[in-house]
């Protein structure tokens, strides 16, 4: 179907009929023709075509070029249109929306004169200079910088360009514009590892429950990452009896050991909130990460003092973990 009757080479205009498009509405065809496309320096005739003038792009049905014997190839994004004995005569990428474009030169063009013109002068050599501010811009002009350069007033909107390739991310705040009142009312979490080597009982990973207003830690050992709900039920069930309280929000990132679908499920049915921080910014559960920094510290500082072999550093981490959770001063 086309919509441009000047690439017609052959028209009947007393064809009528009507088309059904894909959302259902229905356009009315006022004659039907060949075409001739010169596609890659060889001519076309493309025959049975429709000529509807409120189409607004011209469309080219695969099955009608079987029809006329050539093969179609799509594969890896292309698609190759074979002639029995031209071989390959049309090569084309498919676009974004899954189409493939036909880009062809009729061989009923009208000459033109192709004019491009911009009307504010200021967009313009702000595009010029790769986007320069336009604070630049008026030092170019005052100062005379550059020659040949036009005067013209600096406009006051945004380009919305520059906004788009520009932009940053304002930076983390340190202090946090919020804390908590009571024991258990927000839990750091998060998993360290995996640690190489691996310890004599098979565990690779570190998982560490951080009390937001008392700074107590508890610390558990993993084998594996899907192991952490299991490990975060028994840390739970301990620490409230210990305490006397219920976990009420429990922070950690958008690992998939804490974003699994058991995990949410176990935290709606005993009402904790969650706290999922945001992709690549560990700054915003700095006290869990801190934690694990510390604590590896601890034991690269003693494995160093002792003169311990490197394949106990898991042991070394574990009585490291012993030490923390024992100590008086972090005791709730």
């Amino acid at each position: 179907m086309c919509g441009d009757k000047s690439l017609f080479h052959v028209i009947n205009k007393n064809f009528r009929q009507k088309v059904e498009l894909g959302n259902n509405t229905r356009i009315d065809v006022l004659g039907k023709g060949n075409v001739k496309l010169k596609v890659n320096g060889l001519t076309h005739v493309v025959s049975v075509v429709f000529f509807v003038p409120d189409l607004k792009t011209n469309l080219l049905r695969i099955g009608q070029l079987q029809d006329k014997g050539l093969t179609i190839l799509i594969q890896y994004g292309y698609m190759n249109i074979y002639h029995p004995e031209k071989e390959l005569i049309i090569h084309t990428e498919m676009t974004t929306n899954r189409m493939f474009l036909l880009l062809t030169n009729s061989l009923h063009q009208k000459p033109a004169c192709l004019y491009n013109s911009t009307p504010d002068l200021a967009y313009l050599w702000h595009c010029r200079y790769g986007h320069l501010s336009y604070n630049g811009l008026r030092t170019l002009q005052t100062k005379n910088i550059v020659h040949g350069i036009p005067q013209f007033q600096i406009p006051s909107t945004v380009c919305a360009t520059c906004m788009i390739g520009k932009q940053h991310r304002d930076p983390i705040p340190k202090h946090n514009n919020w804390r908590t009142t009571n024991k258990l009312q927000l839990i750091h979490a998060d998993l360290c590892g995996p640690i190489s080597p691996i310890s004599n009982s098979k565990r690779r990973y570190i998982i560490c429950f951080i009390d937001d207003f008392t700074r107590k830690a508890w610390t558990y050992f993993l084998g594996e990452k899907s192991e952490a709900l299991h490990i975060f039920k028994r840390c739970k069930n301990y620490v409230e009896k210990e305490i006397g309280g219920y976990i009420k929000c429990l922070r950690t990132d958008r690992g998939r050991e804490f974003t699994s679908f058991e995990f949410n499920e176990y935290c709606i049915e005993h009402g904790i909130k969650r706290h999922l921080i945001a992709a690549y910014t560990p700054q915003q559960n700095g006290g869990a990460k801190r934690k694990d920094k510390t604590t590896m510290k601890m034991v690269r500082c003693m494995l160093t003092e002792r003169r311990i072999p490197k394949n106990l550093l898991p042991e070394a981490v574990n009585w490291t973990i012993y030490v923390l959770n024992r100590s008086p001063t972090l005791a709730v």
